[in-house]
């Protein structure tokens, strides 16, 4: 390494998510779910000939889409870490396909705060972190809004004053 530079150690980032992200994530999944079991298990109610092959595959999904909705949030929530320092923006996802995504600063073109109906409900929203990669924005999800807010805004504060054109 030459002399005068630092050697750059990935660490975890520091942040968690919101509690309430937990909630978030098991709605989604849970209309997920029912968007294919509710037509199976009306039409299982309705077509007598064919009830058992619609009803079992309606109770099967439905089984499957309730203890993934229990139990993929909670793991998500103990993988997806986020952190924004005054050089750059860490957000890290997965478990077995671990996914660090490092945006910096000076790389930074847009910052938005979306909340859509679900994330409103649970008081969340995410914020979107868009850069010059060809890989696309950097996202942190399930942020308490204010939260959110507050962190566009510094964001907003720190690429202004960051030299760089963005590109």
């Amino acid at each position: 390494m030459p002399q005068g530079e630092a050697e750059v150690r990935l660490r975890p980032p520091r942040n968690t998510l919101d509690e309430r992200a937990v909630g978030w994530w098991r709605a989604q999944w849970l209309l997920l779910t029912a968007a294919p079991v509710v037509p199976l298990a009306v039409l299982g109610t309705l077509i007598a000939p064919a009830r058992p092959w619609l009803l079992l595959p309606a109770a099967a999904l439905a089984a499957a889409g309730v203890a993934t909705a229990l139990l993929l949030p909670l793991w998500w929530f103990r993988t997806h870490r986020w952190e924004v320092t005054e050089d750059a923006v860490y957000v890290r996802t997965g478990f077995f396909w671990q996914e660090w995504r490092i945006a910096p600063m000076s790389r930074i073109q847009t910052v938005d705060t979306v909340r859509g109906p679900l994330e409103q409900l649970y008081r969340l929203a995410t914020v979107t972190v868009t850069t010059a990669s060809s890989k696309g924005a950097v996202r942190i999800e399930g942020l308490d809004h204010v939260v959110a807010a507050e962190l566009a805004q510094r964001l907003t504060h720190i690429t202004r004053n960051t030299p760089g054109d963005a590109t």
